[in-house]
């Protein structure tokens, strides 16, 4: 039977998009707060032995976690014979060790609590570093795929004479990557980080890449602060100024204002959140995974 689509965000495009390329029909959730700020869910339609997916983008975590969470435990409540999560961004991926004693490691623990209340997750280029795969903290198929060919195709025809730099040296097999299939050159930042919000950065042999391009890639654009310390950095050094590109733009505060104001050329970002930067689209991407998903299950 034809799988249903509840989209639980305002609709920017990619899930319908989605939809359509998958052969899904949508489904209308009816959605709303309470004045004491609980959340009410209600499904217009019959799940009964249908596949159900979900979308839902998970920046805003905390505020995005519980509605989602209800809404997968009344699908399958109602009989859904299965239910899935497309999650272009997946929040709580970064802390995978105790820094320090007594903190909690949110990336098992939202893991866990996504894994019990769903069947399968889809999702884009997770923050991983300590952990080799999904796999190894989710009890369900959980599927990454990968912006790099995209952003390097990207790249490939938007600019001559690339030069591709990443944040730091966790990011040097990512962003070696993204060379490789974009057949240009990069380099890695030497950053040191002081807190949350201040970096010291340092941008290695400078004079070697004078007249190329210089290409700012991450995974995530939070607050920017590495990408403005690098962007002052090249530029006071002569080089030009700089494209930044990110697979996921949170943007957190005035994160995107201010890396323009830094000097940045442009911001360029998939469409895992909606945002005017959003220029590289992951729809058929998230589509073949979701198809093949869907075969399995």
């Amino acid at each position: 039977m034809q799988p249903l689509l509840v989209c639980l965000q305002d609709d920017d495009g990619l899930a319908a998009a989605v939809e359509t390329a998958i052969g899904a029909r949508r489904v209308q959730l009816e959605r709303r707060q309470f004045p004491d700020g609980e959340t009410y869910i209600r499904f217009d339609t019959e799940l009964r032995d249908r596949d159900v997916i979900l979308f839902w983008t998970l920046d805003n975590p905390d505020r995005k976690a519980l509605p989602l969470l209800f809404t997968a435990m009344a699908a399958r409540d109602l009989g859904a014979a299965s239910v899935g999560l497309v999650c272009p961004y997946l929040a709580y991926m970064r802390q995978d060790e105790r820094f320090r004693s007594g903190e909690a490691v949110t990336s098992i623990h939202f893991a866990k609590l996504l894994s019990n209340h769903l069947d399968w997750l889809v999702t884009v280029d997770p923050h991983l570093h300590r952990h080799d795969s999904l796999s190894k903290i989710f009890d369900i198929p959980a599927i990454a795929v990968h912006a790099a060919p995209l952003i390097a195709e990207w790249i490939q025809h938007s600019v001559e004479w690339p030069l591709l730099i990443g944040p730091d040296e966790e990011s040097l097999q990512w962003v070696a990557a993204v060379a490789k299939a974009a057949q240009a050159p990069f380099t890695v930042l030497r950053k040191t980080r002081h807190g949350d919000r201040k970096v010291d950065v340092q941008f290695p042999e400078v004079d070697r890449w004078r007249g190329y391009t210089p290409i700012l890639v991450d995974d995530i654009i939070s607050t920017g602060q590495t990408m403005i310390k690098t962007i002052q950095h090249l530029v006071e050094d002569g080089m030009q100024h700089p494209i930044c590109i990110g697979v996921h733009g949170i943007f957190s505060d005035e994160a995107f204002h201010d890396i323009m104001k830094a000097g940045a050329n442009k911001v360029v970002t998939t469409n895992t959140i909606c945002h005017q930067s959003n220029a590289i689209d992951l729809c058929q991407l998230l589509s073949a995974a979701v198809k093949d998903v869907l075969s399995k299950s």
